[in-house]
């Protein structure tokens, strides 16, 4: 019938493919057409706070390159003393058991390391009572350890002052965000806000990264430092206790 036939001919038009793709291009054409949008750079974002943020920001950086300077810097000292010769102990008891100090002294000199120096002080000293010679070595011992934690108080110092230098940046942030606000009276925007927004944002989040790494970074050189003074008292023990045997 003719009512058949026209619902034949008007679902053969609607799954022609010429028809379906002329449907799908304005829309592909559409999407196409949005624009993309911005994503903000690293730095973007430490100039896009205003004059304070920048300020702010330029002390983060400048904070976190003084922690990097400080970590490796000790790094290396630490490091350095740390690496003591097993068989150096052992040859010091020889040349003393067998009293041939001056050896055991050019030994000493030869070894650049805090246990060295202190085993020096205390060679230095035999002939003496044993109390002077005992507090020759400790004293010794509270230079070395003076030397290995020299410039640990500053890391940590940048550990607990960036995240406060960082909250300063949020509190500016704020207080610029709500004089946008004032001075907006009724008509406030989002964009009018941003900058205050950005500071706020910004140098949280850069206090709290330079802060993390310098915690986590004073606390492994302070685990590190107390491994090497446990090796300076273990071994002035075992000289002290040389020079205290019976001949």
């Amino acid at each position: 019938s003719t009512k058949s036939f026209a619902m034949a001919l008007t679902f053969l038009q609607i799954g022609l493919p010429g028809e379906a793709n002329s449907a799908a291009m304005p829309a592909a054409t559409a999407s196409m057409a949005e624009p993309t949008q911005e994503t903000l750079s690293i730095m973007d974002l430490m100039l896009s706070g205003g004059i304070g943020g920048q300020i702010i920001m330029l002390l983060m950086v400048l904070l976190s390159i003084a922690m990097v300077y400080i970590f490796v810097n000790r790094m290396g000292a630490i490091k350095r003393a740390n690496k003591i010769d097993p068989q150096f102990m052992k040859d010091i008891k020889d040349h003393v058991a067998s009293g041939n100090v001056q050896s055991a002294i050019n030994l000493c000199e030869r070894s650049d390391s805090p246990v060295a120096r202190m085993i020096l002080k205390g060679l230095t000293r035999i002939g003496k009572p044993l109390q002077d010679i005992s507090a020759s070595i400790e004293n010794q011992g509270k230079l070395e350890i003076q030397r290995l934690e020299r410039n640990l108080p500053y890391l940590a110092t940048i550990a607990g002052g960036a995240p406060m230098l960082g909250l300063l940046g949020t509190v500016i942030g704020m207080i610029l965000a709500f004089q946008e606000m004032a001075n907006a009276g009724g008509g406030v925007q989002i964009d009018m806000l941003a900058e205050g927004i950005y500071v706020a944002m910004t140098t949280t989040a850069a206090g709290l990264v330079v802060g993390i790494f310098a915690y986590f970074g004073y606390n492994f050189l302070v685990t590190r430092v107390e491994s090497v003074i446990y090796k300076m008292e273990t071994s002035s023990t075992e000289f002290l206790d040389l020079l205290d045997e019976p001949v």
